[in-house]
């Protein structure tokens, strides 16, 4: 049974393909808690993740939570519809505690495996919704993730003569959404290339373009 009255069914016969991870950006995980669960606030996700590692789960994973809004992967939208929701209790600003973390390397492998959803289905809420989100944002250990085969990371170091057309093919190939050069950017920067500054470069052309050739559709 769902904790959160914030859900409905999935639409269409859609199944999860999809991980979307979030943070809370609130002071802790009971005022998040409290959001989640109440039917006016219209929020809600499968699992709320507390920073002392404790799981809360809020909507059955059957079920279509209401977490990632507006926006779309691999040009595709209903987001809600194709995915499982993980809150992350953090406030947007401070490292990821260590249980916290733990607990999501314990919760992922259950659910991709369930849902047969590959390491490359595991995004953030800014991969889907440039501009509009940031989460989980530039302090996320998205390599840590990686390296456990829970989600994917380049592997090439290198550096590619800059090309702003061959950058955003090779990012929507990938799955991002075609939004405006600055927001791509600052998308793709997020999931792959933390605190990196600055205009387009040859790194982030070479690291594209391994990500597309990698997991393009």
């Amino acid at each position: 049974m769902s904790r959160s009255p914030n859900f409905g069914p999935r639409r269409g016969g859609l199944v999860p393909e999809l991980v979307v991870l979030h943070y809370t950006a609130m002071a802790d995980c009971d005022a998040a808690l409290r959001v989640l669960c109440t039917p006016e606030r219209e929020v809600s996700a499968h699992y709320l993740i507390r920073r002392d590692g404790g799981v809360i789960p809020l909507v059955d994973e059957a079920m279509r939570a209401w977490h990632a809004g507006a926006g779309s992967w691999r040009g595709r939208d209903d987001v809600n519809s194709r995915s499982i929701g993980i809150e992350l209790d953090n406030d947007g600003a401070s490292p990821f505690a260590a249980p916290l973390m733990d607990a999501l390397e314990a919760l992922l492998p259950g659910v991709m495996a369930r849902w047969s959803i590959p390491p490359e289905g595991v995004i953030g809420h800014s991969c889907m919704a440039p501009g509009r989100k940031i989460d989980p944002g530039a302090r996320f250990d998205w390599s840590r993730l990686a390296r456990r085969g829970l989600a994917v990371m380049p592997q090439d170091k290198g550096s590619l003569p800059l090309d702003a057309a061959r950058f955003r093919r090779d990012a929507l190939a990938y799955g991002f959404p075609d939004v405006e050069a600055p927001l791509l950017l600052q998308a793709m920067r997020l999931r792959f290339r933390a605190g990196a500054t600055g205009p387009l470069d040859g790194r982030d052309c070479a690291l594209m373009a391994e990500m597309a050739a990698r997991y393009g559709a």
